[in-house]
This record gives C-alpha cells, structure tokens and sequence, in this order.
C-alpha cells in the first residue's frame, strides 16, 4: 500500500522509520514504565524538520495534509505509541493555528514549529462536558486589549512540555454564548498543572489538567474570529485528531502483528521440531489478522486522500476510521497476546504494553460509540448534533 504513497511521503516516512528503529524503540519500554515523557522522540522530530508537518511550504514547513500525518504517527506508534501520541497532538494543534494564521501567528508560531523550536498542543477536553468535547465551559472575557481565561482543561496532552495550548472556551458578556480558540503561552501567569499522568496504557503522553485562574491572553492570540470554534473543531480539530489517532492505532495494531509473526516463525517445539507456524489453525488465524489490518489501513488511508481532497463525501470514511483502527488494535493486541502464549503474558510485555495501549482508542475523545453515531448520522443524512 505504501506505493501509492507520494514520493515526498515516502521520503518523510522513511525518516520517521529510522528514528523509530534507532532513537524511538530503544526506549520505549522507559517511557511506559516511568510514565516518562518522549523528550528524545520530540527532539528528534525536532532535529529532522518533522515538528513541521503541518506548516504550510512557504513558511518553511512541510505542508502535509491528513494522509502525511496518519502515516508518520502509524510508523512511529510502531515504536511507541505515547510518542506517537505527543507527536500527534502537537500535528494536530500546528494545524488548527495554520487554518486562519494571522500574521503575528504565522511568524510567531509557525515559523518556529517550523524550525523545531516550538511545540504546541490541544487544550480541550473537560471534566463537565466528557466525550463532548465541542463543549467547553472554560470561561473568556473581554478586558481593553485582551482576553481573561477562567477553567480547566484534562488530558492535556503534552503536559507542561508544550511551548503553546490550543485552548477552546465560551464567551461571557456581550458575546455570551460564542465558542472562541486562542492560544495561550506556556508560562502565562494563572496556570497551574494538577495530577501527573499515570494511565492504564498510553503512559509517556504526560496527558495531565490544567487549571486556568484569570490567566491573561494577548487579542492576537485569538484563532479566527470570536464564535469560530466549532467551525476549527468539525473543520480542523476533528479530522486532523481523527487522522493522527487513526494512524496511532494502526502503529499498534502492526506491531502487535510483528510480535504475532516473530513468535510463530521462532518458536519451535523441543520434541517434535515443528515450528508454530508450521500448525494450520494458526496459519488461519494469523492471515486473518493481516486482513484486518490491512483493510483497516486502506479505510484510513481512503479517508485521509478524501479529506485532503475536500471530497464531498469524505465525512463518513474521516469519522469511521478511528474507530475502525481502534477496533482493529485491540483486536490484533489480544489475539497477539493469545498466539505468544506465556512469553507474553509477563508484566510489562511488549505484547502487553500494546494491549494496554490499543485499549485507550476506544475512551479516547470522540468514543468509539459516539464516531459510530456520527458516521451513521453523517450516511442518513442527519445532523452530527
């Protein structure tokens, strides 16, 4: 399938996959076990231009579109997905801040992100609001100049480590009611980190709250135009956090097969001489996980070529793929953890750290469920909301 790829594509996944082999995967089981942030992953994105994906050409970056960014994050979830992750969101972010980029942001932000001094990252999820995350209750006044920001944000992936947030809020005042973007600058006075990460899977992303008490926001920072935010998050947010997700999961889900493969070609029996992938049952089985994943990633893919090419009918494949991809990581984990037998099933595994990773899809914002409502709703014809 990577033949279809654009050769500049190609080239970009080429990087990513040497940096996967020679700076990511060594350290991957670290990052899991001490809940580390990725720092050497995102310094290497730094160092080979790739913070840059989503800038636009002529401010310096690489200006890949949906299909760029699910390919680099399924190669480098083939490593580690939390880097995959943070990797992810700031892509997603970089592209939120180049839809409508003033100027001021274009040289403030995208220049830099652009020269691997700079990474951004989402600051949308809440505790009120849950799955609906198109809801913020984070509060923005007007004050001369600039822009009060009242609320807290969770799983705000890349914690403290991110130079800028994407935060999303709801007006109060004359424009009560008006959902607005705006980015806030690591260090604004009124911030504060609560609880450290600790998940269950997906432990190096540093996914933590922040509280926002009166913190101070220039008007420039303003993304758009006041009451543009469900406009950035069903046009920007979505399908790039889809993408970028979607293509996570597909990491784990072909690294889960890579272990599948390497335990049933190596393993041999003492007594006999037969290797596991001399039995025919699992012959079977192991053909019908690379079908899963393969059809996964041509759906991905599908959608990512749709968007990018503002296909009329793309919303469907863009929603049903994350889910699809999900699905399918869980699916290809469990029967991995099945097919390496007790080798895997000791704490800590790789086996078992991508099964607890493959397992974050479906909790993750948009839930499974809620994209399942959405793609149906989107196929009938109906309203999303």
């Amino acid at each position: 399938m990577d033949h279809l790829l654009p050769v500049q594509l190609v080239e970009l996944q080429g990087v990513a996959a040497n940096l996967a082999e020679t700076v990511i995967a060594p350290l991957a089981a670290e990052v899991d076990a001490e809940c580390r942030w990725p720092a050497h992953s995102m310094q290497a994105f730094a160092d080979a231009g790739l913070l840059g994906l989503q800038v636009p050409s002529e401010l310096g970056g690489l200006g890949q579109g949906l299909l760029g960014l699910c390919v680099l994050t399924e190669t480098i979830a083939r490593a580690c997905s939390s880097s995959a992750l943070c990797y992810g969101m700031h892509c997603v972010a970089t592209a939120v801040i180049a839809a409508k980029a003033t100027e001021h942001q274009r040289d403030h932000y995208l220049r830099e992100i652009a020269q691997g001094r700079h990474i951004t990252t989402l600051a949308l999820s809440e505790q009120g609001t849950g799955a609906h995350f198109y809801l913020p209750e984070t509060r923005l006044d007007a004050d001369g100049e600039d822009f009060i920001v009242d609320g807290t944000k969770q799983f705000v992936t890349n914690g403290a480590h991110a130079d800028s947030y994407v935060v999303s809020t709801v007006a109060t005042g004359a424009e009560a009611g008006d959902f607005s973007c705006l980015i806030v600058d690591k260090g604004s006075a009124g911030m504060q980190w609560l609880d450290a990460w600790a998940g269950f899977g997906m432990r190096g992303n540093s996914s933590r709250p922040l509280r926002l008490e009166q913190v101070r926001v220039p008007a420039r920072n303003l993304l758009g135009e006041p009451g543009d935010q469900v406009w950035y998050v069903f046009e920007v947010v979505a399908p790039f956090f889809l993408m970028a997700m979607a293509g996570t999961y597909l990491g784990v889900a072909q690294a889960a097969l890579d272990e599948a493969s390497l335990q049933l070609r190596s393993r041999r029996y003492s007594h006999s001489g037969e290797a596991l992938r001399d039995v025919e049952s699992l012959q079977v089985r192991y053909g019908e996980l690379w079908t899963d994943l393969v059809k996964t990633r041509a759906l991905v893919r599908e959608a990512a070529r749709r968007g990018d090419a503002a296909h009329p009918e793309a919303l469907p494949f863009i929603l049903s793929c994350k889910a699809d991809a999900a699905e399918t990581a869980v699916r290809l984990a469990n029967e991995a953890m099945t097919l390496c037998g007790g080798a895997a099933y000791r704490e800590n595994s790789r086996v078992a750290r991508l099964l607890r990773d493959a397992r974050a899809g479906h909790v993750m914002t948009p839930t499974t469920g809620l994209l399942k409502l959405w793609t149906g709703r989107s196929l009938l014809g109906l309203p999303l909301l």
